[in-house]
């Protein structure tokens, strides 16, 4: 902690020594014994002013939120008031949300800064991420942690013991675990008597449609001569025939086409394992195409996306809402307004 706190007040010198009306008269670590990890004396304007400052090596959000609190009550002491200021490696968009809710300023080592008092206003915002922490962020994103976040956000209201969303989610009871502690971290979920329940819906689909990657898979593209109701009545017979496996699905495009249509797409999209691939191919008259495609599947390498399909209607597998969304949010400008429409219709949640 040492290294992070002296680190921590060489971030905050250097940002407080680039505003030429402000005089650092002094500045550096307190006593082991002090409430608080740094305090900074200012000059402005003839006026002495105090940054009382705590360091932390975490910077989620439910972290952030504990230190803020005993923050605010270790500035109560000081005469003339000091303005307290929080700092960490990294913090999250949400974490700085957190720091203005509290009326803290904030600094980490990226140069995210927020820091307010008399007529100064210091503010900065970077977009980069530290690569450990985006690795982090991805990694809850990853198959086996996304069949828990389907489950989840399937019913947010629903609070889940751990046990419970292991067996709906086909996951182990300490991957589930993983992921509840992350989701708690980053207060998109938050436990309660009763489990663990989705206290950020949004949120969270916010932060999984930034950082989506699509299934792994081999994309492979096909023509069929059929078109219309044969071609949707020939498909929905293929997923009839496989369904019990979930072999194939609808997906993309063709998944919103059933679940909120916004306009026709010539081309049409499934999830397949290799069964339902075949299955595909003899139902769809389907040849390989190396262009003019107009039927496109992907045979995927994990198959816990099948876990979670949706029957609009008799005989239509199709990518749960949220499977939807993620994929049409990444497939360009039509994409991106299909996505936004079937969040708008189908995955609205109360606040």
């Amino acid at each position: 902690m040492n290294d992070l706190e002296k680190r921590a007040a060489e971030a905050l010198g250097a940002l407080l020594r680039s505003i030429p009306v402000i005089h650092v008269e002094k500045l550096g670590l307190t006593p082991a014994e002090s409430r608080v990890d740094i305090l900074a004396e200012l000059n402005f304007n003839g006026n002495r002013r105090f940054l009382a400052c705590e360091v932390k090596p975490v910077g989620q959000p439910r972290h952030v939120r504990a230190a803020l609190l005993e923050l605010q009550k270790a500035v109560q002491g000081f005469d003339p008031p000091a303005m307290p200021i929080f700092i960490a490696p990294y913090l999250s968009r949400e974490a700085q949300a957190l720091c203005r809710e509290f009326d803290v300023g904030y600094l980490d080592f990226l140069g995210n800064a927020r820091i307010t008092f008399d007529s100064v206003f210091i503010e900065r915002q970077v977009d980069t991420r530290p690569p450990a922490l985006q690795r982090n962020l991805k990694s809850i994103f990853k198959p086996k942690s996304a069949q828990v976040l389907r489950a989840l956000l399937r019913d947010p209201g629903r609070a889940w013991r751990v046990a419970d969303l292991s067996q709906t989610s086909g996951v182990s009871l300490g991957h589930v675990s993983n992921v509840r502690s992350e989701l708690v971290d980053r207060e998109w979920a938050e436990v309660t008597d009763e489990g663990l329940r989705l206290s950020q819906p949004d949120a969270l689909l916010d932060a999984w449609r930034d950082a989506y990657e699509a299934p792994a898979s081999e994309r492979m593209s096909f023509y069929t001569t059929l078109h219309g109701q044969s071609l949707d009545s020939a498909a929905r017979g293929a997923l009839g025939v496989v369904q019990g496996g979930s072999n194939a699905v609808f997906a993309s495009f063709s998944a919103a086409h059933w679940l909120a249509p916004y306009g026709r797409m010539s081309t049409h999209y499934f999830y397949a394992d290799s069964i339902g691939l075949t299955a595909l191919r003899d139902a769809l008259e389907l040849s390989p195409a190396a262009s003019g495609a107009n039927v496109v599947v992907m045979v995927l390498k994990d198959h816990g996306l099948f876990h979670d399909i949706v029957e609009p209607a008799p005989g239509v597998a199709c990518t749960s809402l949220v499977q939807t969304y993620l994929d049409l949010s990444t497939a360009g400008e039509r994409g991106a307004e299909a996505a936004e429409h079937l969040r708008q219709e189908l995955l609205s949640w109360r606040k």
